[in-house]
């Protein structure tokens, strides 16, 4: 006998699909229209929360896949729309500010700090980034620079951003990193923002709480130079897992830096770890190694830090060219590798603390 199919069922079978950016099922955001079941076929409209939706293909699937399991269904007929601007307002007015952190599942915060500027930490944030993503792990950054934000120019991006149904969708590397920037929000990426820190501070904290990061491994938070709003303002705001501090060898960067080492851990942020960048310049034609800099201090800063050293980066002209074109991604140093396992170990050990 023929087992007959009610509506109810279908809606419980709704309820087990949700938006794949909001992490609500269909029948709590009313994105399901109507119902109709005609002995064993079943007709469904929704209303997705705007069109051309990206993940528009992912929702209709998971339908039929729930729909189409129960037993005596043979065909599920899908019909999709989008919702009213009205509606969607009326579903963003339900949000707080910041609504788009409650969909959020972000593993592990973790800052790129020095105290002193040009000594790469953008560069630093991208290479970690770029091979932790390229090991399979979902990655996002947050370009917390908000007078100088030079980590859209690394991969390549530029905006303006589109608006998600709450919060602000980040950009997406060729790599798959998830990356949002002060850039992205200007009318062009030459104007200056000329702020006082408690503006930058709140600024920082939005992009944080504002953005529908999803689901994350490690979410990077490119900080500026300096000790002050921004600095702080992450620290006891986000849920920073952890510090890495970036250096170079002039003895006067290593006393600067170790200014930032000691912030941190006034404010109680383990420090992860160390990388000097512009460590060395190895010559072309010889192979030997040439200290520009001259000789490393690093050990002053994984001494005052208690923590180890994760890499010495090479002054590389192959590297600076991709960075200036948009190539972080494409970087490939046999340092970074050392770099990314070595802050993987260390996470790991941190998350079980």
């Amino acid at each position: 006998m023929t087992q007959t199919i009610t509506q109810e069922q279908v809606l419980e079978a709704l309820s087990r699909v949700k938006d794949p950016e909001l992490h609500r099922s269909l029948t709590e955001l009313n994105m399901v229209r109507k119902v109709e079941v005609r002995n064993n076929d079943v007709e469904i409209t929704l209303a997705i929360t705007v069109p051309n939706c990206p993940f528009v293909n992912q929702i209709e699937a998971e339908v039929r896949e729930e729909v189409g399991a129960l037993p005596g269904v043979s065909n599920v007929t899908l019909h999709i729309g989008a919702m009213t601007e009205e509606e969607r307002k009326r579903l963003e007015g339900k949000q707080e500010e910041g609504t788009a952190a409650k969909y959020n599942q972000i593993q592990h915060v973790v800052a790129v700090m020095s105290g002193k500027g040009g000594v790469g930490k953008s560069l630093v944030t991208g290479l970690l980034a770029t091979a932790l993503a390229k090991e399979g792990h979902r990655i996002g950054i947050l370009d917390a620079d908000i007078t100088g934000p030079s980590i859209p120019m690394l991969f390549g991006l530029q905006g303006p951003v589109e608006m998600g149904p709450v919060g602000i969708r980040p950009f997406q590397s060729k790599t798959g990193i998830k990356v949002i920037s002060m850039n992205f929000l200007l009318p062009s990426e030459d104007q200056p923002v000329i702020w006082r820190g408690p503006l930058i501070g709140r600024a920082i904290t939005q992009l944080w709480g504002d953005v529908m990061w999803g689901d994350l491994d490690y979410l990077f938070v490119d900080l500026p130079p300096g000790t002050s709003d921004a600095a702080l303002t992450t620290m006891q705001s986000l849920p920073v897992q952890g510090i890495v501090i970036v250096t170079t060898p002039q003895s006067l960067a290593t006393m600067i830096v170790r200014k930032a080492v000691h912030m941190a851990q006034t404010v109680g942020v383990p420090i992860i770890g160390v990388v000097e960048n512009m460590s060395y310049f190895v010559c072309p034609d010889t192979g030997n190694r040439h200290f520009i800099f001259g000789p490393s201090h690093v050990n002053d800063v994984t001494s005052a830090a208690s923590t180890t050293l994760l890499a010495q980066l090479p002054i590389d002209p192959e590297v600076a060219f991709l960075c200036d074109n948009g190539g972080i991604e494409d970087i490939n140093l046999p340092a970074i590798l050392k770099m990314s396992e070595a802050f993987s170990t260390v996470v790991t050990v941190l998350a079980k603390k």
